[in-house]
């Protein structure tokens, strides 16, 4: 299927706007008077496609069409191209004088002639006859393929290109760049077609292969490099379970008939030394040349001729090779045959024998029968290679050492392995169901491995939502654990480590506390030492109540060694230990870099891990713009990868955020996706959102209901740290619903469980938990205390509900100071963008005020919503612009409002007698 059949999707060119603009600009120009213009891009870039669309555009304003293209075996005969288009014109040649109509008569093969016509009247026949045609309608003339033109039709569309000023001739040429023939070198207006931009590239790959598997999407993606054809012909030729499965992909991709035809003719006419030497260059894929001069048959001068014609270049600052295109590169090994592929990769394990992983990837490749050896090297690879954070690399490698397995038990294990990594690490559940399938021990007998119970359980996470069997599945697969399970020690308590983890996230979920006794049993048990993040997240991550100022200190240090940290578990499982305690600012460089591999495919859910983390801290410190954008962002790549439990808690960060805003729908949206029975962590997820939301419009009932169903007063469960989030919000909602008992019974638990030594944000709210239920003899002092606390305006919207109920508390005891505190929570609601909040302290501080405004206030104010400055105002009502300056001081408390931007509103809003 062709690309004016595919890249229409939603009725029009996939990211090609600016060249739809520019065609119909020139069609509608050009029919009027006349003009030539050249598309000039690399082959399979659209220009065809460009072309029917020009002439979709004349067709509709019923302006007729020419058509030719030129032909590669065409390209000996003189005027073939010239013949194909005005043959339609035939019956037109009567008009010309008669020189000219016999020339074009004998070019078209009407007549013949002993003698051959000068060309320069046959170019001046052709550029008359378009005229003429195009005369009374205008005409569309198309050209494609023009460097395959024969070199006298190019020599006569040349010369009439050039004369078509002041005729009602549009001509349109596709050619390429560099190709050093017709049009590169007429001197013709020239618009580069370029390659499709990223989001329009994906967009287009989408429409085509909606069920492409996301690691086959962005290689596709980064091969075709934008090129429209190469996106809707690599996935065509690959084998079906590339398409849905995370099945490694070759080196190079294979390629369709038509991909291949792009380059095959300039590949074909290389001498076979340099052909041997692309190939080499081709399956290695790092252009060093030290290595294709270690393995090549012959000197590197042999690449010259590849250079010459424009398939290879040495890149400056790197000194390597590199191709023009990864479809090149594809284009070079798809000729090849299976041994001439074997003996390359061959020769390039022996050239890099002193770099094991490179050397074991190129032995596998060469290797038919499976070989233990080979294998093993691979398996090391693969653990190498996930060390730095490349978990799709390390799931082909294992792939590879299971098919070269000898044995049934290591084959098994490797595929198992694989598995995991699919489902918890590289985005591809659709994939490890498969790899499970082959996983499975032959003798029932034998214990499932621990690989396979973390993949199986992960699958049942994010397919099923089956909590409980994935908890049964992982505790039955550690308890039965067994360091010599062939991998090697290493290799087996590394297994055991992510079982662990993973066994953490399914507590975590399920928010039982029963649940995590065999969990910490476990941790109990690991053989020394244990690792820091497992050790810190068994305890913070579950219950932070328990977490000591030493386990508190460790959190600390574990953060600050973030900087050099390259591996993406280790950064991401830190962050989440640090998460509960409100340490995860200081992971933020570390946990961005993560998240950055996120979008590249190399550790989805750590990078996912780590987006959450990044978008809950943007919510806490006031950069919600920023924490809305990433939570977006990292809900459509679990959408993408199928992690619909990471799903949940990107939801309960995006719902916060709606509540805090004042988006209502949204909000609810988002809390009743969140409302399911099977867990209690998601239970919670939708009792906060729905609290905070209830909170923000003061319906604290409601509010006290779903704070209420979290933790009951005075009550704080242990292993579910999301109660300590809300301890504010229970207390809030049980003084203004008259429940104050409840209330200081929360308060007196909050103290009693020591919340405040876990960090200064949960110090800030429990201050201001305590200061809501305290006796007015006391508020004051504890409300103080609070904020007092030095990082608390480092979070800006906590440390401003704080505020608001300190200046509540104020204002209903008439303290003067009650303005100045609802004020400044006011200027944090309106920065922040926190609606309802907005309206609560405005509110507030209207009630706060002095009195209605004075005449001068009112004057004032008017011109100071009108936008003049103080110093304008001054001079209009013959004040200075101090005194201007105190008159708004005065004026802003009275109206309740914080900001000059606010004052229009406010002022509309006064009664009539103000």
């Amino acid at each position: 299927m062709g690309i004016a059949g595919v890249v229409r999707p939603l009725g029009g060119l996939v990211g090609r706007d600016a060249e739809l603009d520019l065609l119909r600009t020139f069609v509608g120009e050009g029919t009027r008077g006349g003009g030539a213009l050249v598309l000039s891009g690399d082959p399979g870039i659209g220009k065809t496609a460009l072309l029917d669309e020009a002439a979709a555009v004349a067709a509709a304003a019923d302006v007729p069409v020419l058509r030719a293209s030129g032909i590669e075996f065409e390209a000996d005969l003189g005027f073939a191209g010239l013949n194909q288009l005005l043959l339609p014109l035939a019956d037109r040649l009567a008009g010309l004088p008669p020189a000219q109509r016999d020339a074009l008569a004998i070019v078209l093969g009407l007549t013949t002639s002993a003698d051959a016509p000068d060309r320069l009247m046959i170019f001046t026949a052709a550029l008359g006859l378009l005229r003429d045609s195009a005369a009374r309608t205008g005409l569309l003339v198309l050209v494609d393929d023009a460097p395959w033109l024969d070199r006298a039709s190019a020599a006569a569309l040349g010369f009439v290109a050039r004369r078509l000023t002041g005729s009602r001739v549009a001509l349109l040429i596709a050619g390429r760049p560099g190709s050093g023939a017709f049009p590169d070198r007429a001197g013709l207006p020239t618009h580069e077609v370029l390659p499709l931009p990223e989001d329009a590239a994906e967009e287009l790959l989408r429409a085509g292969f909606p069920d492409l598997a996301p690691r086959a999407r962005r290689r596709v993606l980064a091969d075709a490099r934008g090129n429209p054809l190469a996106l809707l012909e690599l996935p065509a030729a690959l084998d079906s379970r590339w398409l849905s499965t995370g099945r490694p992909l070759p080196a190079a991709l294979p390629l369709t008939g038509r991909l291949s035809e792009l380059f095959a003719s300039r590949i074909a006419e290389l001498p076979t030394a340099t052909r041997h030497l692309l190939l080499l260059a081709a399956l290695d894929g790092t252009g060093e040349l030290s290595v294709l001069q270690a393995a090549g048959p012959a000197g590197l001068a042999d690449l010259d001729p590849a250079e010459r014609a424009g398939l290879v270049y040495l890149d400056g600052p790197t000194r390597r090779l590199r191709f023009r295109h990864p479809l090149i590169r594809s284009a070079v090994v798809a000729p090849t045959g299976l041994a001439e592929r074997r003996a390359a990769h061959r020769r390039l394990a022996d050239a890099l024998a002193d770099e094991p992983e490179r050397s074991a990837w190129h032995l596998a490749e060469a290797t038919v029968e499976p070989d233990d050896d080979v294998a093993a090297r691979l398996e090391r690879a693969a653990q190498s290679v996930l060390a730095r954070g490349d978990a799709g690399t390390a799931m082909t490698a294992l792939l590879r050492a299971a098919e070269l397995s000898p044995r049934t038990r290591d084959r098994a294990r490797r595929c198992a392995s694989a598995a995991y990594l699919g489902a918890q690490m590289a985005g591809e559940l659709r994939g490890a169901v498969e790899l499970l399938s082959q996983a499975r021990p032959d003798d029932p007998s034998d214990a499932v491995s621990l690989q396979a119970a973390v993949a199986a359980s992960f699958v049942l996470l994010n397919e099923d939502g089956d909590l409980d069997t994935a908890y049964r599945l992982i505790v039955g697969a550690v308890r039965t654990w067994n360091a010599d399970d062939g991998s090697g020690a290493d290799a087996a308590r590394a297994a055991l480590i992510e079982a662990l983890h993973t066994l953490i996230s399914i507590c975590m979920f399920i928010g039982r506390p029963e649940l995590w006794a065999p969990l910490h049993e476990a941790v109990a048990a690991v053989p020394p030492p244990v690792p820091e993040p497992l050790a810190l997240c068994s305890v913070t991550f579950a219950d932070p109540l328990s977490a000591g100022p030493g386990h508190l200190a460790r959190v600390d240090a574990a953060v600050a060694g973030l900087d050099g940290a390259a591996d993406p578990a280790h950064v991401s499982r830190v962050g989440m230990a640090a998460v509960y305690v409100d340490r995860q600012a200081g992971c933020r460089t570390a946990l961005t870099r993560v998240s950055e591999l996120g979008r590249t495919g190399r550790a989805v859910m750590h990078a996912i891990n780590a987006s959450l983390i990044l978008t809950f801290d943007d919510f806490l410190t006031g950069n919600w713009d920023r924490a809305q954008s990433l939570g977006e962002e990292c809900l459509e790549t679990c959408r993408t990868h199928g992690y619909h439990l990471m799903a949940w808690t990107t939801r309960y960060k995006l719902g916060l955020l709606a509540a805090a805003r004042g988006d209502e729908r949204a909000g609810a949206d988002l809390a009743e996706e969140m409302r399911a029975p099977t867990a209690t962590r998601r239970i919670l997820y939708f009792h906060h959102v729905r609290c905070l939301a209830a909170l923000g419009r003061a319906d604290f009932e409601d509010a006290y209901r779903n704070a209420a169903a979290m933790a009951r007063p005075g009550h704080l469960p242990s292993h579910t740290p999301h109660v300590l989030w809300v301890c504010m919000d229970l207390v809030e909602a049980a003084v203004r619903t008259g429940r104050l008992a409840e209330a200081r019974a929360h308060v007196a638990e909050l103290r009693r469980a020591g919340v405040e030594r876990i960090s200064p944000r949960l110090a800030l709210l429990a201050g201001g938990a305590a200061g809501l239920a305290a006796p007015d003899a006391e508020f004051v002092a504890i409300f103080e205390r609070a904020l007092a606390i030095p990082e608390g305006p480092g979070w800006p919207f906590e440390h401003a509900r704080v505020r608001l109920a300190y200046g509540e508390r104020l204002r209903r005891v008439r303290a003067p100071a009650a303005r100045d505190h609802l004020a400044a929570a006011l200027a944090t609601f309106e920065r922040l963008g926190a609606r309802p909040w907005t309206v609560r302290a405005a509110g507030e501080l209207r009630a706060a005020g002095t009195g209605p405004l004075t005449a001068q206030e009112r004057q004032i104010a008017a011109l100071a919503a009108g936008g003049l400055t103080n110093k304008e105002i001054g001079a209009r009502l013959s004040l200075s612009h101090r005194t201007v300056s105190s008159h708004l001081y005065r004026i802003f408390p009275k109206l309740g409002v914080a900001t000059r931007a606010a004052l229009r509103d406010a002022l509309a809003a006064l009664p009539a007698e103000d």
